[in-house]
């Protein structure tokens, strides 16, 4: 397979019709599909019941929230500061008490964002986790792992961490391994796992370790530790040496279309070794 990736990358530079205009002829059917899909999808940002904008919970519209709840501490009437009959100033009887429990306008019967009645609280929130049709496990697995591994180890084992700190790939250790998402990252010192463990998305690679310049074509690749750059603080790898020299020519644009089909192509059934 990876003779076939090579030749076809090679090609591109001598045919007209290169690797990657092929999958973009074959998937143009595949493309009004999709958008369809994304029209239907209730969870595309437009669909979504739960994006800030259509969240009847969002903290502008949420009736409870702190600035419109009117039992919060400021503006409730019988608040320690605002209750006239506090203990140091009490001028009157229980019995004429305005904040006794029966008149607190805030007490638990009549509040109106008490937790029985508060139609933001977790029982009544239509996009609280479990009811939300958008949460992260309604989404549906993919033919290929989020994350591109071999026998469930990331990036052949390097330490994903020595790319930003020593600007070149440090084969990791079993003993400093670290799971995320699905995937076994391994680690050349405890102190880079440790780095990882803190923010696992600043120095994972772009594309789950997939190959960049396959995922600007639309398709799905392996890669290889040493073809690799570091733009605008986020790792990119690729499928080898001849990928990444192609992966630099214009890298902005093939940013954008990869960036356009991930991860969508990780349910490409051909996985391209």
């Amino acid at each position: 397979m990876k003779v076939k990736y090579l030749a076809a990358i090679a090609t591109a530079t001598l045919v007209t019709i290169s690797f990657s205009t092929i999958p973009a002829i074959r998937n143009a059917s595949q493309l009004l599909v999709s958008q369809t899909e994304v029209q239907a999808n209730p969870c595309a940002a437009k669909n979504n019941p739960c994006a800030a904008k259509n969240n009847p919970c969002a903290a502008k519209k949420n009736p409870c929230a702190a600035k419109k709840n009117p039992c919060a501490a400021k503006n409730n009437p019988c608040a320690a500061k605002n209750n006239p009959c506090a203990a140091k100033n009490n001028p009157c009887a229980a019995k004429k008490n305005p904040c006794a429990a029966k008149k607190n306008p805030c007490a638990a019967k009549n509040n109106p964002c008490a937790a029985k009645k508060n139609p933001c609280a977790a029982k009544n929130n239509p996009c609280a986790a479990k009811k939300n049709p958008c949460a992260a496990k309604a989404t549906k697995a993919t033919v290929n792992p989020a994350i591109y591994t071999e026998n469930g180890v990331a990036l052949d084992g390097q330490d994903v961490v020595s790319y930003f700190t020593q600007n070149k790939p440090v084969s990791g250790n079993k003993k400093y391994s670290y799971k995320w998402k699905g995937a076994n990252w391994q680690f050349s010192s405890a102190a880079n796992r440790d780095l990882f463990a803190q923010n696992p998305e600043k120095y994972a690679p772009a594309y789950g370790g997939y190959c960049a310049k396959a995922a600007s074509d639309g398709n799905l690749a392996t890669t290889v530790p040493t073809a690799w750059e570091i733009r605008n603080g986020k790792l990119y790898l690729n499928y080898s040496a001849d990928a990444q020299k192609e992966w630099l020519q214009d890298t902005p644009k093939k940013i954008v279309l990869a960036n356009k089909n991930f991860p969508k192509i990780l349910n490409n059934e051909t996985l391209f070794r």
